[in-house]
């Protein structure tokens, strides 16, 4: 039979290896987290890279001003307002005033024709024109990521242009949106040109962003509106909307007409 003095050897070896065994498994387990810990910081860096290339501007465009020479624009159907088609060779530097006297206030805003020549140039002579006076502002959106209200359309359907249509500008210097998916934050204060889904369909349509609004980097920015217009905007978006369009948003509970649109060159 084992001594005493045998046995407590052995179970001091027992313990040992037990000892062993376990800082082995915990030396593995740290090498376990680090490697986790390791491919989950390669995979935000890549999710940013990512997001960064779908976002940025393509190698060929510039945060420049677009190129000089004549503006296209191309008959499309009937006018909602007889008007005439604008200068093709428009000014490209400058800015112009344009305010929009609505039913619940003054929105002030600046265009620049840097930016968007095209546009500036055709909403300044719609607005010249008349085309705006005694219009409504048909649609406003308040989900979290589209915050707009969006004027334009003497219909009041959604459906109204000038009878023609032109090229988009998009823009080049818009940050990427926080909600990401290749969209573009178009931020509180911008006035952007609506379109519809093919190219080359900006019209007399146009939306004034009174919230951050992630949007694909396509509609044309053509300037920003005053902390007083903002004020208008922000009044009729606590009225909300009556939810009627299918595609988000609605006629605002608190009706917006424009009464005049003013330029100021």
């Amino acid at each position: 039979m084992p001594t005493n003095e045998q046995r407590r050897r052995a179970a001091k070896r027992k313990l040992e290896r037990q000892i062993e065994r376990r800082a082995e498994r915990a030396r593995r387990r740290r090498q376990r987290l680090t490697i986790i810990a390791i491919g989950a910081v390669v995979a935000l860096v890549a999710a940013g890279i990512a997001i960064y290339v779908a976002t940025r501007p393509s190698s060929t465009e510039t945060v420049a001003a677009p190129a000089a020479g004549a503006c296209t624009y191309t008959p499309d159907g009937q006018a909602a307002k007889p008007v005439q088609a604008p200068n093709p060779d428009p000014e490209r530097t400058g800015v112009v005033g344009l305010t929009l006297q609505t039913t619940q206030g003054p929105v002030p805003m600046t265009l620049d024709r840097a930016q968007a020549p095209c546009a500036v140039n055709a909403v300044t002579s719609l607005a010249q024109q008349g085309f705006y006076d005694d219009t409504p502002c048909p649609r406003l959106v308040t989900g979290q990521g589209l915050q707009v209200l969006q004027c334009g359309d003497p219909t009041g359907t959604g459906s109204g242009g000038p009878g023609y249509r032109y090229a988009e500008e998009p823009p080049t210097n818009l940050a990427p949106s926080p909600l990401g998916q290749g969209a573009a934050n178009y931020s509180r204060g911008l006035v952007a040109m609506a379109k519809a889904s093919q190219p080359a369909s900006t019209g007399s349509q146009f939306f004034l962003v009174y919230g951050d609004s992630a949007l694909p980097p396509e509609y044309t920015v053509i300037g920003r509106i005053a902390p007083e217009g903002l004020a208008t905007l922000d009044k009729v978006a606590a009225g909300g909307d009556d939810g009627s369009n299918s595609a988000g948003g609605g006629r605002p509970t608190i009706p917006v007409q424009i009464t005049a649109a003013q330029v100021q060159l």
